[in-house]
């Protein structure tokens, strides 16, 4: 696992910019089937945002109101105050040291019938594991399947679709149980 300094140098090599049409293609795997669900004028947290937050930058233009939030770059604690009606987490949980602890965190910033959106590539192939692109980055330290997204939906009394490659959505009940 690498150290602090370490892992924010890292971030910084990522080439995230929100002008770049072919990154926005790419982050559109997750906002296209977002926006399918989302009530006009919905409130979100873009979880973290990284130096340039250019899905937050897709979703404001869609008419939403976004929040950032970025233990790197945007560490404004405030935000994690408040309430939304989605919370985005694109190539973000494969960072997560706590998994379980980041989860529980995410689903309390949701209102109720709020959706958590997940990017992340989920492994697929156990057998080609050594050689996955994915698990060469140093600073992924956790991986997924899409069952695992089921599971922790599951367990936290979440609904979970699939709607796209490499995509999770969860919904937290209208009504806690």
């Amino acid at each position: 696992m690498p150290s602090r300094p370490v892992e924010h140098a890292h971030y910084l090599t990522h080439r995230n910019d929100p002008d770049d049409p072919g990154y926005r293609r790419f982050l559109d795997r997750l906002a296209g089937p977002l926006l399918d669900r989302l009530a006009p004028g919905s409130s979100g947290l873009d979880y973290g945002c990284g130096p340039g937050p250019a899905l937050a930058a897709m979703l404001q233009e869609s008419g939403h109101r976004m929040a950032l939030y970025d233990p790197f770059f945007v560490p404004d604690p405030a935000v994690q105050e408040a309430s939304y009606d989605f919370v985005t987490c694109t190539e973000v949980a494969e960072h997560f040291h706590r998994p379980a602890e980041e989860f529980d965190r995410l689903g309390r910033l949701l209102r109720p019938g709020g959706l958590l959106a997940v990017m992340t590539s989920f492994l697929i192939d156990d057998a080609g594991f050594a050689d996955w692109h994915y698990r060469r980055d140093p600073t992924h330290v956790v991986f997924y399947r899409e069952a695992t997204f089921r599971t922790l939906s599951a367990q936290r009394g979440w609904h979970c679709t699939i709607p796209a490659t490499n995509v999770a959505l969860m919904r937290k009940p209208l009504i806690e149980e």
